[in-house]
């Protein structure tokens, strides 16, 4: 914390920038209300530019047209310059529509600047607990002595044993309202401040991708040195303390039987009277698949990694395949210049010489080519004088598969089982028969499901019948079971 370092930061840091920026009450509200509070990752951009597009609407009508006069492609380009820093711009593979994620340095500068509100309760005996705890926690794993680690777990045990005797004496000790909120409340923040965590690990892991580029594109020895090179680094990484908190927390987190604990735990406290009065985030009954969907973000950006090298041994590959081809080429043009030329004495020796014998009946037959015979057709049959019904043409449909498996995901958010029939209950079929196909096909390609072979069910759907009438249209086929995944099958 001394002059230099700080003058440094308050020059070059996003976080102090965006601080210091003259429009950083639009920037942090619009970037906390886009990507912090419903936790999204990535957005395209056409639906961040709307989105600031009408914000920026509703600034001008209460300050001035004057206000704001850029447009808001504008803004956040310059938002995502290298010399901000604020956002991300990139391009996803396979599309040619630009995405934004939102940068850890501003997530930090939108996090302190909501602590300076004034809070109406400031809870800390919460925290003092956690704190005593966490020394706890240290001291134990780090006791050698197993005499001593006995000692305290007997401890422990004596005082559940007078905990539970208090029990069945009818002596229940229960949180007041008070400790309930301060507990609570230091719930929220950490759950906020472990979102935040996961976009500064993402973070890390995408800057060692932009390295191992940067690397691949200026390297001139072998395969071998830069392969051991990239992976020595990638695994220290992966054994860094960083590295390893995040392994130990996402084998945690990816347990079914935690997930369900923490569903059924957050739907309880949320129910209490004490919690309902704080008004909590609608988002913390489902954080935990927040934590999900941040951690895939972040083990995407490491398989990342894997594909650049990958396509760094393809395209390696290529080049040595170039190499062989040019010097065949060459030893062609040799060969082509020594026949106007040919070299005396000697050129090569054969140390035996045979004749080879190929018998006549050892030579395949000719097989004549079938040619096809064409029907003469009527004049009439092939022109015909009425245009006919060409409205099947226009009655084809498409399946969006996108929006069906969003059904089966949102489905298993609050199941750890639903079978096809449920979700059809859900989600009625709108195009019949090729919907149901769809889904059958996402069950085998995207999803972990169980076929129950002995119970049949029925689905239905209307549609219409040859002559327009309304009917009620059934296929049977066996259950379909779609599991959460973790889920043993």
């Amino acid at each position: 914390m001394d002059y230099s370092t700080l003058d440094a930061l308050r020059q070059h840091h996003p976080a102090w920038r965006l601080l210091n920026s003259p429009h950083a009450p639009l920037i942090a509200s619009f970037l906390h209300r886009a990507f912090i509070a419903p936790n999204v990752r990535v957005l395209p951009a056409a639906d961040l530019i709307e989105s600031l597009e009408d914000d920026l609407f509703s600034l001008r009508e209460h300050l001035g047209h004057e206000a704001f006069p850029r447009a808001a492609v504008d803004y956040l380009n310059d938002w995502a310059h290298p010399d901000k820093g604020w956002l991300r711009k990139f391009y996803r593979q396979g599309t040619d529509e630009a995405q934004f994620d939102l940068m850890p340095a501003t997530e930090k500068a939108i996090a302190w600047l909501s602590t300076l509100t004034e809070r109406s309760f400031v809870g800390t005996e919460s925290r003092l607990l956690t704190l005593f705890d966490l020394l706890r926690q240290m001291s134990e794993g780090s006791e050698a002595d197993p005499q001593k680690r006995i000692a305290e777990l007997q401890v422990r045990r004596d005082a559940v044993d007078a905990e539970i005797g208090q029990i069945l004496a009818g002596d229940i000790q229960l949180l007041d309202d008070t400790g309930l909120k301060d507990r609570f409340q230091q719930f929220q923040q950490l759950a906020r401040e472990l979102l935040g965590d996961f976009r500064e690990v993402e973070h890390n892991f995408r800057r060692l991708d932009r390295k191992v580029r940067e690397r691949i594109a200026l390297w001139e020895g072998s395969k071998g040195e830069l392969l051991g090179e990239i992976m020595g680094e990638r695994d220290a990484i992966g054994d860094s303390d960083q590295g390893k908190s995040f392994r130990a927390f996402w084998d945690f987190l990816m347990s079914s039987q935690r997930q369900e604990e923490l569903s059924a735990r957050l739907t309880k406290i949320l129910t209490l009277p004490a919690i309902t009065g704080l008004q909590p985030d609608r988002r913390t009954r489902r954080i935990h698949y927040d934590w999900l969907e941040a951690g895939e973000h972040t083990q995407r950006t490491v398989a990342l990694l894997s594909q650049q090298l990958r396509r760094f041994l393809d395209d390696k590959a290529w080049l040595e395949n170039r190499r062989i081809i040019d010097l065949l080429r060459g030893i062609e043009g040799k060969a082509l210049a020594l026949r106007v030329a040919p070299p005396t004495g000697t050129v090569m020796e054969i140390a035996d010489t045979g004749a080879g014998i190929e018998l006549p009946m050892e030579r395949p037959l000719h097989t004549p080519a079938s040619k096809a015979k064409i029907a003469p057709l009527a004049q009439d049959a092939l022109l015909p004088d009425d245009d006919g019904d060409t409205s099947a043409l226009f009655n084809q449909v498409v399946v969006d598969k996108a929006r069906l498996a969003r059904n089966v995901r949102h489905a298993l958010q609050s199941h750890a089982q639903i079978t096809l029939k449920e979700i059809a209950a859900d989600y009625p079929l709108q195009y019949g028969l090729a919907e149901l196909v769809a889904y059958l096909q996402l069950a085998t390609s995207q999803f972990q499901t169980v076929v129950d072979e002995s119970v049949e069910e029925g689905l239905f759907w209307p549609g219409t019948d040859s002559q327009g009438r309304p009917v009620i249209r059934r296929a049977r086929l066996p259950r379909v079971i779609f599991v959460r995944p973790g889920l043993p099958a």
